[in-house]
């Protein structure tokens, strides 16, 4: 279905009341929309709030988005209602995506992803940042970008919502291993590197999925990478850098303030990489890491030590 929306004043629900949400919120409300939060404590059914939403932003974890869907595929939503999926990770029991858990759930409704590199404590302090809205329907994307698009926040559209999500989701691993790489203080050269090899991997796996190569050279590829991978406020490097530290994995997550998708996400690259034959030697270390199948010097040693090949 197309959007016909123009970009007079809106009724907008966001789901989800943590950083991410939150910061969401903030940058449709400073362009003056009507902006309701729904979370879990909230005392309104999910379905009420969102009946009248020109525009429906899901900001949960992996985990809640399944749940989330299906509350609303019941829902009497308005006919041109928008899903905006800003969720990073991979759901474990069918290796989905977040989009195509909306799309399989709700395929009436025009879908956004949206992501980029979007510290969300950055973001409420008002500090400059770009992102990307993707859909297959370009007045869909049109109308999102309209309702987030502000003098510190510049959106793009884009027509790939498969590569948009994935650079997101998929340098969630990434930035665990970057982590802890800066955890061992192993320089600028190893976390360059880390970095950059890293990037083709996620390339690999997109194309896989059906995925444009050249979205990931974007802001939600490689300008996502570059943001996680260089920032403490990112949990998934907080998580690599903690466990360099010496803190267990438990130890570490429990000291993250919300859910660091990497380490799930893990898990599900490699089930989706050994099924159809995807090399990802990074995410593969990352993963034997956090399943404590090997320690961090082995995981170090065992990429340099690897077979010596062209680099393209």
């Amino acid at each position: 279905m197309k959007s016909d929306l123009k970009s007079d004043l809106r009724n907008i629900t966001v789901i989800g009341a943590g950083a991410w949400g939150s910061a969401l919120a903030s940058l449709v409300k400073k362009n003056c929309h009507h902006v309701q939060i729904w979370s879990r404590q909230s005392p309104q059914p999910l379905a009420e709030v969102a009946s009248s939403s020109d525009a429906i932003i899901s900001a949960v974890s992996m985990k809640g988005v399944r749940a989330i869907a299906e509350q609303l595929q019941t829902a009497q939503l308005l006919p041109h209602a928008v899903i905006v999926s800003a969720t990073k990770g991979l759901e474990p029991t069918t290796r989905q995506t977040p989009s195509q858990i909306w799309r399989s759930l709700l395929p009436d409704h025009p879908l956004v992803v949206l992501s980029g590199p979007n510290l969300s404590a950055e973001i409420m302090a008002g500090q400059p940042a770009a992102t990307v809205v993707a859909s297959t329907d370009e007045a869909a994307a049109q109308f999102i970008q309209t309702i987030f698009a502000s003098r510190n926040f510049r959106v793009y559209t884009n027509s790939d919502p498969i590569g948009v999500e994935l650079g997101g989701t998929l340098k969630n691993v990434i930035a665990i291993a970057v982590g802890a790489c800066d955890g061992l203080n192993l320089g600028t050269n190893a976390k360059s590197a880390l970095i950059t090899r890293s990037l083709i991997e996620i390339i690999r796996v997109g194309v896989y999925f059906g995925a444009q190569p050249e979205t990931f050279w974007g802001l939600s590829g490689l300008g996502d990478l570059l943001a996680t991978c260089s920032s403490n406020l990112s949990r998934n490097y907080q998580v690599g850098y903690a466990i360099a530290q010496g803190r267990s994995l438990e130890e570490a997550i429990a000291h993250v303030q919300g859910t660091a998708e990497g380490v799930n996400t893990a898990h599900v690259l490699m089930e989706i990489s050994d099924r159809e034959k995807i090399s990802v030697p990074v995410s593969r270390y990352v993963a034997r890491l956090l399943k404590g199948e090997i320690n961090l010097q082995q995981a170090v040693e065992g990429l340099m030590e690897r077979d010596l090949k062209p680099e393209n």
